[in-house]
């Protein structure tokens, strides 16, 4: 038996992925925390070119 729980205590298998884990859940975090803070710029960005085509648009249906 305590052969059996000895093994246990020195396998390290899981440790390593739940290392993996924690790095995927990191990353995670700090790609939502940039896209996050790009929003607005984006979002005035995409707005921008939404005139420009309407514009362009309207200018060719005339």
């Amino acid at each position: 038996m305590t052969k059996i729980l000895r093994s246990l205590v020195k396998d390290e298998t899981g440790a390593t992925a739940i290392e993996y884990g924690l790095i995927a859940a990191l990353v995670s975090v700090a790609a939502i925390a940039a896209l996050s803070a790009m929003g607005g710029s984006l979002k005035d960005i995409f707005g921008v070119v939404e005139g420009e085509l309407t514009k362009a648009s309207s200018s060719a249906s005339s």
